[in-house]
């Protein structure tokens, strides 16, 4: 990589946990230069004031968010907002050249009713919308090397998508029986004040939420009935648990050979995972725990079938705020580029 031709890089709504996970990841990064900050509720603010840690690393103020001055300053564009604002000024911004990587649920969908009925969000994007590019480097490298929008995946698709695409695609399970059982940090809450995210509130406590409406569900549906070629309808169950960072999702699905044991799978998935440098597949009897994956990119899976029920059961852990959020912006951001895919992007967690 040149390193003296450095990418002009800019982050909207770089003052939640997604965004300062994304300034750290850039500023560790040998190929980009942070040139623009914005948001409005905090325009005006230092940055290390809201995050004194990085107090002698960033130099930038938080600014209002001015589309001309944004598409004047950065080729690249992280846009890390509430869903229903990145799809108001995505249209513009790649109208005037930009290269645009969504964080929110705006472009993680190939039908734009289905985002409207969840979100609640009436869309007049659609001429844009078509061209954008689901962000999961691990299904879909080459579409997004060709592409100037994409749509980063939320975090619990990412940990159970990772878990079920090989099952999906090779026809080894009936798709109607997967169930995805996860569990997430507080930080998949965001920054703002949440009385279910207080210490008081959530620790030394496991509960489930959105049951059977998560707004994650048709976006784990979506993928599934492509990977499936037929549509599949998932049952997912979200739950919070008291730490700051992780996913662990476990998925169980019914196998249509109840003959396949466990090797059979793990040389399955690590077939079909061979040429994806974040995907770790675990040896037969090992489990994946998330502080393997926190502070890293990657994402550890383990495999079991239980010969007494036909099922199998694929455990993937992530950290939530990298390869559920800013890491696998960065990973997608390497591809558009031509970059080495790792370049920038941190594999190994701090034990323990």
């Amino acid at each position: 990589m040149n390193h003296t031709d450095k990418i002009s890089v800019g982050i909207v709504g770089a003052s939640g946990y997604g965004g300062v996970q994304l300034v750290k990841l850039l500023l560790e990064h040998p190929g980009v230069e942070i040139n623009y900050l914005g948001g409005d509720s905090s325009a005006g603010k230092q940055y290390t004031s809201l995050y004194p840690h990085l107090t002698n690393r960033v130099d930038l103020n938080i600014e209002a968010i001015d589309l001309d001055v944004i598409a004047d300053r950065c080729q690249i564009v992280f846009l890390g907002l509430p869903n229903g604002l990145a799809c108001q000024m995505t249209p513009t911004l790649i109208e005037k050249g930009c290269q645009v990587l969504d964080l929110s649920a705006d472009y993680r969908f190939s039908d734009l009713e289905t985002y409207t009925a969840w979100y609640k969000t009436e869309r007049q994007d659609q001429a844009i919308a078509v061209k954008a590019v689901y962000g999961l480097p691990e299904l879909y490298r080459d579409k997004i090397k060709q592409s100037q929008l994409i749509g980063c995946p939320g975090c619990y698709p990412t940990a159970s998508l990772l878990a079920l695409s090989p099952l999906l695609k090779q026809g080894l399970i009936a798709p109607e029986t997967a169930i995805i059982d996860a569990k997430s940090g507080t930080s998949g809450g965001g920054r703002q004040g949440k009385i279910n995210l207080l210490l008081a509130e959530a620790d030394s406590s496991l509960g489930a939420y959105g049951v059977a409406n998560h707004r994650h569900t048709p976006e784990i549906e979506q993928i599934c009935s492509e990977l499936a070629r037929q549509e599949v309808r998932v049952q997912f169950t979200p739950h919070l648990i008291p730490m700051p960072r992780g996913i662990l999702a476990t998925v169980y699905a019914t196998l249509r050979d109840p003959g396949l044991v466990r090797e059979d799978l793990i040389t399955i998935f690590s077939a079909f995972y061979r040429s994806s440098p974040f995907v770790n597949i675990l040896p037969s009897g090992v489990y994946p725990q998330t502080k393997w994956a926190c502070g890293t990119n990657i994402c550890y899976i383990g495999i079991e079938v239980d010969p007494r029920t036909s099922r199998v059961i694929v455990m993937s852990a992530i950290d939530n705020l990298i390869k559920g959020q800013a890491g696998q912006a960065v990973q997608c951001l390497n591809l558009m580029m031509g970059w080495e895919e790792t370049t920038g992007l941190p594999q190994l967690g701090f034990y323990p």
